[in-house]
Order: structure tokens, then sequence, then C-alpha cells
């Protein structure tokens, strides 16, 4: 798993899938999709297949959000 950095060593804007998020916060893919599943964490579904994406404002505001 990837997730993408931009030149100077900061995440790029673009969508995270399940699997970044997950390496991203060092928990599972299922704590994932648990959470967004209960509208803890905002997901974006694109594709045929509804695939889940995630936008890093969305993942900061959860933390901040569970956090306090």
């Amino acid at each position: 798993m990837t997730v993408s950095y931009n030149s100077n060593g900061a995440l790029s804007p673009s969508m995270l899938t399940i699997a970044e998020v997950a390496d991203l916060l060092h928990v599972h893919p299922n704590s994932i999709r648990n959470w967004s599943n209960k509208g803890l964490l905002k997901a974006y579904r694109i594709g045929y297949r509804h695939d889940r994406r995630f936008r890093l404002h969305d993942i900061d505001e959860f933390l901040l959000n569970k956090q306090g």
C-alpha cells in the first residue's frame, strides 16, 4: 500500500482507499469500514462497485471529533 506524497513530503489531496486510510491510522481496514458504516468517518462511493474513498480533510475531522 502506498500513500501519495507531493514534493514537500505532505500527503496529496487525492482520495484515499480503505487500505491507505487504515495504514495511515494504524488500524485494521475493517475498523475503517465500521466507522464509515456508523457515519463516524465520511466516505465517498465511487464507481459501479461503490468503492469507498476518503478525503484527508474528513480524516482530520474524524480525528478531532474522536479526541474531543
